[in-house]
């Protein structure tokens, strides 16, 4: 876990890093210069990349939706996925006010939240971690290699790169190559914030299964830190953030597709054909949310990720790096 940690941060920081300088030294501060100037001619794959995506989250998000309202609400596994389906159909036609609204409110509580969670079984937990740590117990991943390990964090690095093109409008603001490792810095911290939240409360019940192979860890934590009185605060916050983030996707797809239809030189999308998108779009997700989270995420999210390192980190980490280094030598 610990190496997991350090491979999440070294993958986000260097990534981050190059992806600003290159922004900035050449000027690319939107998503589709940015990824036109780097993959050239095989930006489409990216594009046609990120919708896959798309899908495979929101499929994600409703299954953890349903295990959530199933477990601490009591509704009916399908019921809890209706419910995300009709909240984001919701949101997203009302636009794009209502949802900054909705994200504004929900980034408060995920943060507020996780902190308020992870405090309170750690609080009580300290020397159940340190005592796992110190005996480097590892009985839970017997026989998993430290390269397989490490993997693990390369591969949460990949699958969390579709958002960082989307970011780079900010970069205009750097002026020299240092301020853009340090923002790359910042950004590799904060990427692991959340994973370690989430890695210590684990730890305090190492290597208990009933903990490390359900399907959201936190109920456990929670329900056996708390006795339970946490767990509709948790739901709350959850299934918000979970529904914002759905909208989010979505705005992104729709405005991506807008931009296509300009540069075309036709009129964005209508009211109707925005709700029609969307429908279809978390009909499929729905659909493919009856795999099961845990499926979901090994298979979806794994995919994704090797799509994403293959066509992002892999260029940017490559040619990227060649091209700024060339820009850089004296002639």
């Amino acid at each position: 876990g610990l190496w997991a940690i350090v491979a999440i941060f070294v993958g986000f920081s260097l990534t981050s890093v190059v992806a600003y300088e290159f922004s900035r030294r050449f000027e690319l501060y939107d998503y589709r210069s940015f990824v036109r100037g780097l993959i050239g001619p095989l930006w489409p794959l990216f594009d046609g990349l990120f919708v896959v995506m798309v899908v495979v989250i929101i499929a994600v998000v409703s299954a953890a939706s349903a295990s959530i309202a199933q477990r601490v609400l009591g509704w009916p596994y399908w019921l809890g996925i209706l419910l995300v389906v009709i909240v984001v159909g919701a949101i997203s036609a009302a636009g794009r006010a209502a949802i900054e609204r909705f994200k504004t409110i929900g980034t408060v509580l995920l943060y507020g939240g996780y902190l308020l969670f992870a405090g309170v079984v750690l609080s009580g937990s300290w020397q159940r971690i340190g005592q796992v740590l110190s005996t480097r117990d590892s009985s839970y991943m017997d026989g998993t290699s430290l390269a397989a390990i490490v993997g693990t964090g390369v591969l949460y690095v990949g699958y969390n790169l579709a958002v960082l093109p989307s970011s780079l409008f900010t970069i205009d603001r750097l002026t020299a190559p240092r301020q853009a490792v340090g923002a790359g810095l910042i950004t590799g911290l904060l990427a692991t914030l959340p994973f370690r939240l989430t890695y210590l409360p684990i730890l305090s019940f190492y290597p208990d299964q009933g903990v490390l192979d359900a399907a959201v860890p936190w109920l456990e934590l929670l329900g056996r830190s708390t006795g339970g009185g946490l767990l509709t605060l948790y739901a709350i916050v959850v299934l918000w953030t979970l529904v914002e983030t759905c909208t989010g996707l979505l705005h992104a797809l729709t405005d991506r597709i807008d931009v296509n239809l300009a540069e075309a030189g036709r009129e964005p999308l209508s009211g109707r054909q925005v709700a029609i998108l969307t429908t279809v779009v978390l009909l499929l997700a729905a659909q493919m949310s009856r795999a099961g989270l845990i499926a979901l995420v090994a298979k979806g999210y794994s995919a994704m990720a090797d799509g994403f390192l293959a066509l992002f980190a892999l260029p940017l980490l490559t040619v990227g790096v060649w091209r700024i280094l060339r820009s850089s030598a004296p002639d």
